[in-house]
């Protein structure tokens, strides 16, 4: 079995995040893509703004309908920092036969060798590097341990970022999130 994993804040997930993970989906020939989110991420703690069962609620309605794709809640669960590293450990404990591909962007490769354990995360699954389209130079990837691969997805300009300040501006986020996520932000009165 070809899992693909997919970490983040996801404070809020977004098309963007579906876009790509279908991408991977597809050009990796995945059984399954797990969106997971983190309790807190290590390198972002304290820049969150929803909270994990607002973010974990949000991720659900952005998959929900949709058979590639699963959630699961194994780092909020565990609560505190999440680290990649001890999520796969417990996946490939989960899943002993399972190939497992953790994705991240291009711009992660910057920060990678701050990760916990990096070696043993390469160790424990396949390291894929999404690139958007147009993004210019290919990313060196040799600073990144193990055997990763380069995965080209479409170019889709969205972000947390910027759907949380059009929130909070009263701009509107049609076609940034999926209808059920806008919502879920608007029911909660989040970003605001």
């Amino acid at each position: 079995m070809r899992i693909g994993l997919l970490g983040g804040s996801f404070d809020p997930p977004h098309n963007g995040h579906l876009l790509a993970a279908g991408d991977a989906y597809d050009a990796l020939s995945l059984d399954r893509l797990v969106f997971v989110p983190a309790a807190v991420q290590p390198l972002k703690a304290g820049q969150t703004v929803a909270s994990a069962d607002q973010r974990l609620a949000m991720v659900r309605c952005l998959v929900a309908g949709d058979p590639r794709f699963d959630v699961s809640t194994m780092e909020i669960d565990r609560g505190g920092l999440s680290y990649t590293v001890d999520t796969l450990a417990a996946l490939s404990g989960l899943w002993p036969h399972a190939q497992l591909f953790w994705l991240v962007g291009a711009d992660v490769i910057k920060s990678f060798a701050k990760w916990r354990e990096p070696e043993r995360i390469a160790q424990l699954a396949t390291l894929v590097v999404l690139q958007r389209a147009g993004d210019g130079a290919v990313p060196d990837l040799g600073s990144l341990p193990g055997a990763p691969r380069l995965l080209e997805s479409r170019r889709v300009d969205i972000s947390s970022t910027e759907i949380r300040d059009r929130v909070r501006l009263g701009k509107s986020i049609r076609g940034f999130v999926p209808d059920a996520v806008a919502s879920l932000i608007a029911a909660e009165r989040l970003y605001r």
